[in-house]
């Protein structure tokens, strides 16, 4: 029923809102909005002022708190009248302009294309909720209004806000649990989508209803009977049809006809206690035939926006298949409107915004991400559509739940993998994986993940990180992006390195032992070229852009070495004394010894470029380690040194690689034609299968340097079958 004044309004939220200032407020909110709106009116030829009072007719009916009802009266002013965000503050304080000021983002959103003005704009709408979770709930009674009126557009418009409401606004609905809005937006969008389907399903319905409820009823009489036989009589009953977007999903995405949808009519029942929720459960599976596999406990488990109920499919004794909820009074309000049931505005309770955030963010899983994923992302490392991507693939299209090895939940998206769940709980544990455990079996990374599933992650700190092929085996937008930031970062840093080593050779093939590159030469140097620091001086070597000899000839022309400052002169002798205490043979610095003795570690196998300490054994001298070699916890710490590599050692040394791959017969060419084509040769190679019958192959080659071997690894992970490399220091 549509309201046409203040006083339907008023009759509404005095239900439970009492306080005369609260009262008086949500007054002058609509005497704010009424007259900033006066002589506007709506599509329908309506006056504007309609509008918002529906909206917050339908808040209220949510029993929200009255800042949130002034929100709606006042959702439109900023966007179609001359009042701004500070009006509104001033005159009713920062909380209504906030709620405001978001809905007026989200309301900016035209979800037409991607293009990036339009991306931000979404942007926008999802930092709003992020941030206020009642914007949303104001922004769902603006759409379910909206919709309700929607006759009153064209066509084509009315076309476009009903894909954006099943695309967007609907799921987010059914994220906050609110599930009669929910449905009432789907039904309501699907008349203009998919017009002839909408009125097939709902002929259908009719037609089939008669003989279903004549049956549903029979059944709900025989359930009334069991219950009272065995002491229950405190509950109530009742049948209910399956909205018809849900029906329409079913026919379309699994290809089924009418008739073989079962669920179309349901039975619910509402009991006072958990305890008889279970008793009823039993008393049902005692009468009727359970159908296999069917049976849900949403109790002991809530789904992430807070729904709990528990499900059974059962056939009744002449051959008639039925579904049963069976949940309690607080369970169904909360199933009906979500948070708004569960928050809904106490008077005798005092009001804090950010206690009820928190509150949210506790109890509705997804919302906490939510807020982490935004924090995280800051609008920085994530462009405008990777973002809203990630929260509408990732965030919005929830289907299946899975637990961590402490029984926490976690939700994903149908299809997603062990990688996504482990970039989910974090990036280090998603960068460093190297299996997974599913329900304590080992699987492979692209295992598809189902409901219930338990998931141990196994990652090792000695891991190279994401190869290429993880990107195929990633799902979720959140886990790709992680991914390619690796991997961009990855090769940014190998580059990076590769232009230093080139540029650094040319000043000792000309004798220049001290030097100093600042970004001011390289501006002033290279300013046509785009260079503006030592990094992109670097990286244009890297590319072939700029030549390592141009670089050193622009250094010499513009610092004549007959001019080198003292500091210069200093350095210059210091790495000079550096180099003559180098030991020959394992190209490692001891300052103060001259001719120490060295041997490198056989167990984790250093190499220049990687962090080294030096250990004193007694009798043989010094070993060298790498730092995340896993015997140094063992050691004495008064015997660790610190080491450092030589300027230019000139030789070559083992490292041990690991390989984790899928088996296949051309493995083992591949990685040997790859390990040949960057120059390097092989010293061992060994390949077994391990119990999931998936290839370890052990590699040991010589390197000259960490540079050298990264580049390696990074050609190595483009050979499609490898998933996994780490040094194998054990």
């Amino acid at each position: 029923m549509m309201a046409t004044t203040f006083e339907e309004l008023e009759k509404i939220f005095s239900t439970y809102i009492r306080k005369p200032e609260s009262k008086a407020m949500i007054r002058k909110a609509w005497d704010v909005a009424e007259s900033l709106h006066n002589g506007q009116l709506r599509k329908s030829g309506e006056p504007y002022i309609i509008h918002p009072l529906n909206v917050a007719c339908i808040l209220a009916e949510l029993h929200v708190g009255p800042a949130t009802i002034c929100a709606g009266l006042l959702h439109d002013v900023v966007e179609d009248t001359a009042a701004t965000k500070e009006d509104i503050a001033r005159e009713f304080g920062d909380d209504v302009a906030e709620i405001v000021d978001g809905v007026t983002k989200v309301g900016q959103i035209k979800f037409v294309s991607l293009e990036q003005k339009q991306v931000e704009n979404h942007q926008h709408m999802l930092l709003a909720m992020a941030k206020d979770i009642r914007v949303i709930v104001v922004k769902l009674a603006d759409r379910l209004h909206n919709i309700r009126t929607l006759n009153a557009l064209p066509p084509e418009k009315q076309r476009r806000i009903a894909r954006e409401t099943l695309e967007i606004y609907a799921p987010l609905a059914h994220k906050i649990g609110m599930f009669r809005i929910k449905a009432e937006l789907e039904d309501t969008s699907l008349r203009y989508v998919d017009n002839e389907m909408y009125n097939k399903i709902l002929t259908q319905i009719k037609n089939d209803s008669s003989a279903r409820m004549s049956n549903v009823d029979h059944t709900i009489e025989e359930i009334k009977r069991v219950l009272g036989e065995n002491g229950l009589t405190d509950y109530q009953i009742k049948g209910r049809i399956k909205n018809i977007y849900s029906i329409y999903k079913k026919m379309v995405n699994q290809k089924k006809d009418f008739k073989d949808i079962y669920d179309i009519l349901a039975i619910r029942v509402i009991v006072k206690t958990v305890g008889e929720c279970y008793q009823v459960l039993g008393l049902i599976h005692a009468n009727y035939t359970p159908v296999p596999k069917r049976f849900k406990d949403y109790i002991a488990v809530p789904k992430p926006n807070m729904y709990q109920s528990l499900h059974t499919t059962v056939i009744s004794n002449d051959g008639f298949t039925f579904e049963v909820q069976i949940r309690t009074e607080e369970m169904d309000k909360i199933a009906e409107y979500g948070i708004a049931a569960h928050w809904a505005y106490k008077e005798n309770v005092e009001y804090s915004k950010e206690r009820e955030q928190f509150e949210i963010a506790q109890t509705l899983k997804w919302y906490g991400d939510l807020l982490k994923f935004s924090e995280e992302e800051n609008a920085a490392s994530a462009s405008a559509e990777e973002y809203v991507e990630t929260v509408k693939e990732d965030l919005l299209n929830t289907t299946v739940y899975v637990y961590t090895p402490t029984g926490e939940v976690v939700d994903l998206p149908k299809g997603a993998t062990p990688l996504d769940f482990a970039y989910k709980i974090h990036t280090n544990i998603g960068n460093k994986t190297v299996g997974a455990m599913v329900n304590n079996h080992i699987v492979p990374l692209d295992y598809e993940l189902k409901t219930g599933d338990i998931i141990s992650i196994k990652t090792n700190k000695n891991s190279f990180g994401p190869s290429e092929n993880w990107l195929k085996i990633a799902k979720t937008t959140h886990a790709r992006h992680k991914i390619k930031s690796f991997l961009n970062k990855q090769n940014h840093d190998i580059l990076l390195a590769q232009g230093k080593e080139l540029v650094d050779d040319e000043f000792r093939n000309q004798k220049i032992i001290s030097y100093d590159l600042d970004n001011e030469f390289a501006q002033k140097a290279f300013q046509k070229n785009n260079i503006n620091t030592v990094d992109d001086l670097y990286l244009e070597v890297a590319k072939n852009n700029l030549s390592a000899k141009t670089v050193v000839s622009k250094y010499l022309g513009t610092n004549d070495q007959a001019k080198l400052t003292e500091e210069a002169i200093s350095r210059q002798i210091e790495r000079s004394q550096r180099i003559l205490t180098t030991n020959s043979e394992t190209g490692v610095v001891v300052e103060g010894l001259t001719n120490p003795q060295l041997k490198l570690g056989s167990c984790c196998n250093p190499v220049p470029g990687d962090e080294i300490v030096g250990y004193v054994t007694k009798g043989n001298g010094i070993v060298v380690h790498n730092l995340c070699c896993n015997n140094i916890s063992n050691f004495q710490k008064e015997r660790l040194i610190p080491l450092t590599w030589a300027t230019n050692p000139g030789r070559k040394y083992p490292v041990s690689i690991k390989i984790e791959a899928t088996a296949n017969m051309n493995l083992l060419v591949e990685i040997m034609n790859t390990v040949s084509a960057s120059g390097m040769s092989i010293l061992a190679i060994n390949a077994n299968q391990n119990s999931n019958l998936e290839a370890v192959v052990k590699l040991k080659v010589m390197t000259d340097s960490l540079l050298s071997l990264e580049k390696m690894i990074v050609n190595l992970k483009k050979i499609k079958y490898i998933y996994n490399i780490e040094r194998d220091n054990h």
